[in-house]
């Protein structure tokens, strides 16, 4: 009877444990035992088809962090869809990732219309829009919008720290604005003016629309205007024509190009290198171009990198590095998920990133998330190309910084 008792006894703790570690883990559509699905939403075709070179970093980088074993033993399915940079095809590829593929979140996003135009969706469903490619104010509104998280810092705090720079060095200017005629564009202007606090007067704001076939009218007006700073507001082709023309038409004003397209193999090397010397922007990442950070251990591991997963990549595009970087954010996240692979707890864990540092990112900035700050990054430093690579200046800042 005693043996009989323990045999019962033994059999209870097995099956009360199995019970327990059954219950340790949870999953939402798109989250198994070996399994993560992962969406993602980029232009590889159309206007801003120069961003493809981001989500083929990222499918790169999960080729890795599958090769290492994946994410607590779990496989990553990265499935990628293009828009074309078009809202209504971004729409389109959420409910085919949300409703056919059934992912667990969608992630880097491209855009800040095409992430307005499924914002509504993805928080209604409760899917995470998770650190999207657009550094529009709007997508760091965790009261309204719980579901949709940023990445890098909003464009308005990026065009403070150019106002700080231009009122500091330049305060008898008189500015020219190009931008995109939508929200990622009027968002930086408002950065802009909020700002100088009308410091400096802006005496032309020239509107361009993503179907024009070049921004050339614009530079020519901007320069009959008077102005002496250029601030470029535009994405990574239309940049480079930007660029190309200012030099074209002998223009010579302070020239501040946004972050969005500071990539020099994707914006500066096609419109000339030499045209682009001078040109001014602000870095959250290591610069690839730059031969100070060739011994530096977080260039080693991306060249590491590229030689292993991505022989096809750009090595000059910073475009790859940012793929890396926001990869290995998101693969952190994972991580911290565990065993509970709900979106509930993928968004709590967005949520709770304390001081992280990731290779690439510049010395001195840190990621911190919370239930109410979805900015992971919000320190910048200001650089200027010296023809061949950008050279950093300045300490790092915040746009809020006094």
């Amino acid at each position: 009877m005693k043996r009989h008792l323990q045999l019962i006894s033994a059999a209870v703790i097995l099956a009360l444990s199995a019970v327990s570690a059954a219950a340790q883990k949870k999953y939402d559509p798109g989250a198994s035992d070996t399994e993560i699905k992962v969406g993602n939403i980029i232009p590889y075709s159309g206007p801003a088809s120069a961003y493809g070179m981001v989500g083929r970093t990222i499918a790169a980088y999960f080729d890795k962090v599958n090769a290492d074993g994946g994410i607590n033993g779990r496989k990553v399915t990265f499935i990628s869809y293009d828009d074309g940079y078009s809202p209504p095809k971004t729409l389109e590829q959420a409910r085919r990732l949300v409703e056919s593929d059934e992912v667990l979140l969608i992630f880097q996003s491209l855009g800040t219309a095409g992430n307005t135009a499924i914002r509504g969706y993805m928080n209604g469903k409760k899917v995470p829009q998770l650190f999207i490619a657009s550094g529009a104010t709007k997508f760091g509104d965790p009261q309204n919008f719980p579901w949709t998280m940023g990445w890098l810092p909003s464009y308005q705090s990026e065009a403070h720290v150019y106002a700080k720079y231009l009122i500091k060095y330049n305060p008898n200017g008189k500015i020219g604005v190009l931008y995109q005629n939508d929200d990622y564009g009027k968002d930086y202007l408002k950065g802009i003016k909020d700002g100088l606090g009308g410091k400096i007067p802006i005496v032309s704001e020239q509107a361009y629309e993503t179907t024009d076939a070049t921004v050339n009218s614009q530079i020519i007006t901007l320069k009959s205007s008077g102005a002496d700073i250029f601030f470029n507001v535009t994405t990574p082709k239309f940049a480079a024509q930007a660029i190309t023309k200012v030099a074209e038409i002998g223009w010579s004003p302070t020239h501040v190009l946004n972050n969005t397209s500071i990539s020099v193999g994707g914006v500066l090397k096609p419109a000339g290198l030499e045209n682009s010397k001078g040109v001014l922007s602000s870095a959250a990442l290591k610069d690839v171009t730059d031969p100070s950070w060739k011994a530096d251990p977080g260039f080693v591991q991306w060249s590491d990198f590229m030689t292993k997963y991505f022989p096809d990549g750009d090595r000059n595009s910073n475009f790859t590095v940012y793929g890396y970087t926001v990869a290995q954010l998101l693969a952190q996240v994972l991580r911290q998920s565990g065993d509970d692979l709900t979106r509930d707890n993928v968004m709590r864990q967005a949520a709770n990133l304390k001081d992280l540092e990731l290779p690439m990112l510049l010395p001195g900035i840190k990621i911190n998330t919370s239930s109410s700050d979805y900015f992971p990054v919000k320190q910048m430093q200001m650089q200027r190309f010296n023809g061949t690579s950008w050279e950093l200046f300045g300490p790092v800042l915040r746009g809020d910084d006094n």
